[in-house]
Formats: C-alpha cells, sequence, structure tokens
C-alpha cells in the first residue's frame, strides 16, 4: 500500500499506538491463501467527467432488461414501475431512522408500513402481516420456524414443485434444529398427492404448497388445505402477489400462513436483490410472527398514530423463548409495494395481472403451433415450462437477437411473461424459437 507524505507519518503513529511496526501486520490472521500479493487492476486516476465516461462504456456492454423483451422469471419479473414510485420514495417523511423505535419523530415510516401491512392483509385475505423479511425464500423458512414452534412438531412436507432456491433456504435453516424438512418428488409438474397423503400419517408440523408453483401451474389447493389439517398441522402457501388479483387468496382457501417474493410489487430487478418477503399469518399466530408489526393507536390528544406493536418477540424481551432472529426489515422495498398497490389499486392490479395471463396464453398457443408443446399439460398463470432439446441454442440466438430468453431446465425452458410484453414480442420469440 502507498500513502501520501503527509500520510505517511499518521499512518505510523496509529500503528505504533497498537504495538504493531508495519501496515501488513493488520491482515497476519488472514490466511495467506487467500492474500493478493498484486495491486489492484485499475486504470490511472480519472478526472469526474472522464470517470463518468469510462463507467458508461463498461455499462454499455450489459443488456439491460429493461432495454429488451425479457421472458426470464423463476421468482423475478421484469415488471413495469409506474414513473411516480421512485420520486414518492424520496420524500422527507420516510427519510427517519433506520429502526423506527421513537414513534414520535417517526409517523411518516411508521403510516407506510402499517399501510403496507394493511395492504398485505387485504390481498392474501389473512389477518395480521409483519413488515417484514428479506425475500420469499427467508419468509417461507420463517414460516416453517414458527409452524415448528406453534405445533411442536418438527416435520414440515415441502413438495418439489416449490421453488428450488427457496428449498435450499429451508434446508440451511434447518440446521438450528426447529423443522426437518421432507422434500416430496412430483414428477409431473404438480404436487404428487399419493406421495404427500403417505406422510401425513406422520402427523407434520406443515404442509407447503406453492401456488403457482415453481413450474407456472396452479395446484388443488383446497385438497392440500383438506389434508394438513385433518392431519393436525398448518397450510403454508407460498404465493406470486400479482396472481392474487385474479386468483382465489391463501385466507380464502384456508391458509394458516402466506408468505411469497414481494419483487413484482414496484421493485426493479436489482441484479437480483434487495428484495422483500411478506408473510401474512391467522390471528392465532399473530404472537409468534416473526419481524415488526406495526399497529395503529391514539396520542394523548386523540390523534391517530402510529406504534410498533406486539413487541414480545427476539429484539426485546423473553428472548430465549423466540423462534427467529430476523432483526431488520426491508421497509424501503416495502415501502415501493405499497405505493405501487395503492397507485394501481384493485382495478389496476386486476388488468396487469389478466394482461400477464393473457400474454401468457397466447405465446403457449403459438409456441404449441411451432411445435413447443408444454413440459406439463396443467393449468397456468404467467409462467410455463415448453419442451426443446435444446433450450440452450435457442437462448443464444434469443440473445444474438435481443431477446432474454427463459430459465434452461431439464427438458425443456421455463419462460415467463411480464404485462411489458406485446405481441409482437412473443411473435418474435417464436420464430426465433423455429429458427428463423
Amino acid at each position: 500500500m502507498r500513502f501520501t507524505p503527509n500520510s505517511d507519518a499518521v499512518v505510523q503513529e496509529m500503528l505504533n499506538s497498537i504495538g504493531l511496526q508495519q501496515l501488513e501486520q493488520l491482515f497476519d490472521d488472514v490466511p495467506d491463501q487467500v492474500q493478493m500479493k498484486r495491486p489492484l487492476d485499475l486504470p490511472p486516476e480519472m478526472s469526474e467527467m472522464e470517470l463518468y465516461s469510462h463507467l458508461s462504456h463498461l455499462a454499455g456492454k450489459n443488456m439491460a432488461a429493461a432495454e429488451h423483451p425479457c421472458f426470464l422469471g423463476a421468482g423475478a419479473y421484469d415488471s413495469y414501475i409506474p414513473a411516480a414510485l421512485d420520486q414518492l420514495l424520496l420524500r422527507s417523511e420516510f427519510y427517519t431512522s433506520y429502526t423506527p423505535y421513537q414513534a414520535e419523530i417517526s409517523q411518516g415510516i411508521l403510516q407506510a408500513i402499517f399501510e403496507y401491512q394493511t395492504m398485505i392483509c387485504q390481498l392474501t385475505q389473512m389477518d395480521v402481516s409483519n413488515a417484514s423479511l428479506y425475500d420469499g425464500a427467508t419468509a417461507l423458512a420463517e414460516a416453517c420456524t414458527l409452524a415448528a414452534v406453534h405445533t411442536r412438531k418438527q416435520l414440515i412436507v415441502v413438495p418439489e414443485t416449490v421453488h428450488p432456491e427457496y428449498r435450499q433456504v429451508l434446508d440451511t435453516y434447518a440446521i438450528s434444529g426447529y423443522y426437518e424438512p421432507v422434500f416430496v418428488p412430483c414428477p409431473d409438474g404438480i404436487m404428487d398427492w399419493d406421495r404427500v397423503a403417505g406422510i401425513m400419517n406422520e402427523q407434520p408440523a406443515a404442509l407447503v404448497i406453492q401456488h403457482p408453483n415453481f413450474w407456472g401451474h396452479l395446484e388443488p389447493v383446497e385438497k392440500a388445505a383438506d389434508l394438513i389439517h385433518q392431519a393436525g398441522g398448518l397450510l403454508i402457501m407460498v404465493v406470486d402477489p400479482l396472481s392474487l388479483a385474479i386468483l382465489k387468496p391463501p385466507g380464502a382457501w384456508g391458509a394458516d400462513i402466506a408468505v411469497g417474493e414481494g419483487q413484482p410489487l414496484g421493485n426493479a430487478l436489482n441484479f437480483g436483490g434487495p428484495y422483500l418477503g411478506f408473510m401474512a399469518v391467522t390471528r392465532k399466530l399473530m404472537r409468534k410472527l416473526p419481524g415488526r408489526i406495526v399497529g395503529q393507536t391514539d396520542d394523548v390528544e386523540g390523534k391517530r398514530g402510529f406504534v410498533l406493536t406486539l413487541q414480545a418477540r427476539e429484539q426485546h424481551i423473553r428472548r430465549e423463548k423466540a423462534g427467529s432472529n430476523i432483526c431488520s426489515n426491508q421497509a424501503l422495498n416495502a415501502l415501493a409495494a405499497a405505493i405501487y398497490l395503492a397507485l394501481l389499486g384493485p382495478r389496476g392490479l386486476k388488468e396487469v395481472a389478466l394482461r400477464c395471463h393473457q400474454l401468457a396464453v397466447y405465446a403457449q398457443r403459438r409456441l404449441e403451433e411451432a411445435g413447443f408443446p408444454l413440459l406439463y399439460e396443467k393449468p397456468f398463470f404467467r409462467e410455463f415450462v415448453v419442451k426443446t432439446p435444446d433450450a440452450a441454442a435457442i437462448n443464444q440466438r434469443l440473445l444474438a437477437q435481443g431477446m432474454v430468453g427463459g430459465l434452461e431446465v431439464d427438458g425443456g425452458m421455463l419462460l415467463a411473461f411480464t404485462e411489458k410484453l406485446n405481441r409482437q414480442d412473443i411473435d418474435r420469440l417464436v420464430a426465433t424459437f423455429k429458427g428463423e
């Protein structure tokens, strides 16, 4: 490392104060094999204008999903974000402390979180929502922990139609010992009911069902609810929030816990994060709900106010009884979701959901006519898998045509359709699939 003449003496004085002679001694505990033995590969110093031009040139090499038709989904979607949303996020009343413990100076962000919770409850038809978790995968893991703590059982039944990355996070959280996930093979694209029913004899704590599932298909949820409730366990539903504008919500199915990824609600792709995991439960489970909960009250003058509530949780008291170690929330992402839902309203959200579904139906029909049928002949919302032996080659052709293709899976390609696409984009997709 090099320093200017003015800084050398200061650095040496700091080293002397902790009993060291050389700067390199600070890194003695770092294994030699992971230490960098060369200078950083950086160009010479630049002015601000030169640096901006250089970084713009490098960024121009990327293929931004926002500027091209994107058919990649699998849990993160290139949805349209209204222009008003980013501007509203900049309002000063949201610039309060990171943790809004002092209600008297945090009313803006507390009200925003309260409104977010209310909208999630309305969307899912559940009783109570928190605000919020890191992403959909961790929300599911926290839901499984809650179910195990509540039922005092450990077995969690998880069909393999649940997102594979969610299942990986479940495995990681299971190290805590709170629960034990059992993953059920599902070779036909939806839950294998015979195998799931066989496990019910073991009286599991919960059954997880993703609806629409990872392959985009709709699961027969009613049967799942009956199976697990008869066994004395809880039903955990993983849902796409956009689908709830046109599909039956978890509360109406009898779900005990509803979780999901809130990214489609006004949050950009952001290279994979940050996102937000939403979580809502029935009233009987609310005191075990991890994360923050904001409540509405009256102040000493009788005016409406907002406070953190139900605080007998992991960060405060009774920590030894905590079932969760969540110590943060995705407040900015939750605020974006609340603004998005408020801007669109129920009618707008339904129109977006219907457009996604209609585009998916059109694409499925066109692809089947071109010789690319569904891998699984099941109902879908806005994603499906088409059969193709050369998904990688097709993705390369799509990329050359300025399109972002789907997710390559065994036997085909998982394609997703958002409201930003149109019929012309889909016609180009089909033509590229055919090699035209």
